[in-house]
């Protein structure tokens, strides 16, 4: 009987131990702020020294939004010198040429079916911003859809004014209506 209770002891000790040494480790990784999750976008058009239509990642790091492209040198813009940022949505047509000429060759309206599932949504973000000098600046992003949310709250957080593009224009009718 002795034995038995000296055993639940140190379990009940054990235990004890590595609970307390799970919750310390949580509260480590707690403190510790994760690594911001680069997005992959298509810089359309508007950052200097970049071309048009060039892909890459954007981050925000240490309040400033940095775009990598895959070739070349990176650009960057202050998060609090953001003064716009403006959220759309395009819808935009995949396949090219090939996928317009086999709608086309499908007998029996075939190719309107075909086009209902040859497009992709994609998430435009365009940036208002001044750059060091006060001179005023834009550039345009399109996203994956779905990333335009988690960039925005990060944008919002860092300072930055956002406007719902389609939202804006939803008031506006209901404004003209009454």
């Amino acid at each position: 009987m002795f034995h038995r209770s000296v055993s639940a002891l140190r379990l009940g000790r054990l235990l004890a131990f590595l609970s307390l040494l799970v919750c310390y480790h949580g509260i480590a990784q707690d403190n510790v702020a994760p690594a911001p999750k680069p997005l992959r976008v298509t810089h359309i058009l508007g950052l200097q020294g970049l071309k048009e239509n060039a892909d890459g990642t954007l981050t925000i790091q240490a309040h400033i939004l940095r775009f990598q492209p895959h070739e070349g040198n990176a650009a960057e813009i202050q998060v609090s010198s953001i003064q716009d940022v403006a959220l759309g949505v395009q819808d935009k047509e995949v396949g090219g040429m090939p996928a317009a000429i086999g709608r086309a060759a499908t007998p029996f309206g075939g190719g309107r079916v075909i086009a209902l599932f040859a497009h992709k949504k994609y998430e435009i973000v365009t940036l208002k911003y001044r750059d060091s000098d006060g001179g005023f600046h834009g550039a345009i992003f399109q996203l994956i859809k779905g990333q335009a949310q988690l960039l925005k709250s990060e944008l919002q957080a860092g300072g930055a004014q956002v406007i719902e593009v389609e939202k804006s224009a939803e008031k506006t009718k209901e404004g003209g209506q009454s």
